[in-house]
């Protein structure tokens, strides 16, 4: 094996040493760019001497010509070895974060996937319950319990009942056929009831003027005939109810809102009426159950190709 740099040039004990020890973890194992290296380090400390220091006749000189040359080889020792430790620190570090991310991201999409799941069975149970209660036929007001409103969520409802004056709200951004207008909601007095009752007379276009709202007449007495869905509510940003005489423009199906603006108990559902004077748009299923679980095999996949794609990422980011 060739001399190393500390035995041509005559390094202090401490820095052969180093030296002898960085050869001998490296042996077998250098590649071109270090045997190059190692190779002009050795000219540098030999070539490029002054030429009056080879002849030098006074010891003094030339112990304290080595003491420098040993000094700066002991700097360009430290280099060596720092830049071979952070050459291996980043690969290191980018391998446990791409592992980190892969899992964080898996989780997420497998989480969607259960929930995307859920939903669709919670979709299939809700019109399983909502096809016995059209075979059972509609109900009256007076027989419904409000003690537990989850089970009224579907129930075909009839009987009578009274507009209370003059709470008339509607619901904006409200498209029909692509149109742009309002639902039309009031609160009822009903028959042996012992709360009021949001009913949604359907729909009425909007003005082509935002500042103008439309003004649709109510009927004092109605014969109600519909389904009943609990109070969805919304996102809601801002106002809910804007101030002024009625009608009112309403944001958000808020039923403790509404019990503020009347004044008196307000049943946590709404009504969608058929028989109305306007546009019976109601749906009762927007999305069906086989979608959510397409949606939800779709999140799983993803999850599979996220892990999968990490797990390789993370073997080629190592050293």
């Amino acid at each position: 094996m060739p001399c190393s740099v500390g035995a041509r040039v005559g390094l202090q004990p401490a820095h052969r040493e180093r030296e002898q020890q960085y050869d001998d973890h490296q042996q077998g194992e250098e590649n071109a760019p270090t045997q190059r290296y190692r190779h002009l380090l050795r000219i540098a400390c030999t070539e490029h001497q002054p030429e009056g220091v080879k002849q030098l006749a006074d010891d003094e000189q030339q112990h304290e010509y080595q003491n420098d040359l040993d000094q700066h080889l002991g700097i360009l020792l430290d280099m060596r070895d720092s830049a071979a430790r952070d050459k291996r620190r980043p690969w290191h570090h980018r391998r446990w974060f791409v592992l980190l991310f892969t899992l964080v991201v898996t989780a997420g999409l497998c989480k969607l996937a259960f929930w995307q799941w859920q939903r669709g069975m919670e979709k299939t149970a809700w019109l399983a319950q909502m096809a016995k209660m059209q075979q059972a036929g509609p109900r009256t007001l007076a027989q419904i319990d409000w003690q537990h409103p989850e089970s009224l969520d579907g129930q075909p409802l009839q009987g009578k009942a009274e507009w209370v004056s003059p709470y008339v709200w509607l619901l904006d951004n409200q498209i029909v056929n692509g149109e742009v207008g309002y639902d039309v909601l009031i609160p009822v007095r009903t028959e042996g009831g012992s709360s009021l009752l949001l009913v949604n007379l359907g729909w009425v276009p909007a003005p082509s003027d935002r500042s103008q709202l439309p003004n649709p007449a109510i009927p004092a007495a109605m014969t109600l005939e519909g389904v009943l869905r609990m109070a969805p509510g919304s996102f809601l940003l801002g106002q809910n109810i804007e101030p002024g005489p009625y009608p009112n423009r309403l944001q958000s199906i808020r039923a403790e809102t509404l019990r503020q603006a009347i004044g008196a108990p307000l049943a946590d559902a709404v009504l969608y009426q058929r028989r109305t004077p306007f546009l019976y748009h109601y749906q009762h299923n927007v999305m069906p159950p086989e979608k959510h679980r397409a949606y939800a095999v779709q999140w799983l996949g993803l999850a599979l190709v996220v892990l999968s794609g990490g797990v390789m990422l993370t073997r080629r980011c190592s050293p």
